[in-house]
């Protein structure tokens, strides 16, 4: 570990299988950041007293209000979530300028289609109920384009120390 910085939001945005959810752990360990997963608030809401069956909004709302009230009190956050469209993206901007902190919007991709293609086909879900999407699912989804700024980090064939320091080297406010 590092040391302590200011609070800062690392906004991840990418599709399944892409590499999100190991750069962020790579990135939380590295910063002793807070790790926000959607896919984990996502699967906790439905299998909670709500029984509900799809807690997308829901799971990016309460990710969001999570994120704002750490970056208040001063930590690194690292949102991990798909964050296919514009508006979401803006949510989570929007929770980084209400505490007063910078952030970065980071796209992560695996440019590779077979080597995508393997990850989903072959990841095992490690949250308890959560089940992967399917590669028909994930090339079927509506995924958006950026419309602004971002530093696109592809994870195809490379290390997460490699992506980690690729990450650094874009944004000044994160160097070690």
């Amino acid at each position: 570990m590092s040391g302590r910085r200011g609070a800062f939001l690392v906004i991840l945005s990418g599709l399944p299988g892409s590499g999100k959810t190991t750069f962020a752990r790579a990135l939380a360990r590295e910063f002793d950041a807070v790790h926000i997963r959607i896919d984990t608030i996502e699967q906790a809401l439905m299998r909670s007293s709500l029984h509900l069956e799809d807690a997308a909004d829901a799971g990016y709302a309460a990710g969001i209000a999570l994120a704002e009230d750490n970056l208040r009190l001063g930590h690194i956050v690292i949102a991990d979530s798909v964050n296919p469209l514009p508006v979401t993206r803006e949510a989570w901007r929007g929770a980084a300028r209400r505490a007063g902190v910078p952030f970065a919007d980071i796209e992560i991709v695996c440019s590779n289609g077979a080597e995508h293609r393997a990850r989903v086909e072959e990841r095992r879900g490690d949250i308890e109920g959560h089940v992967p999407p399917t590669w028909a699912e994930v090339v079927a989804r509506d995924y958006r384009p950026f419309d602004g700024e971002c530093l696109r980090i592809d994870t195809a064939g490379r290390s997460e120390s490699d992506c980690v320091n690729e990450l650094l080297a874009g944004l000044p406010l994160l160097r070690r």
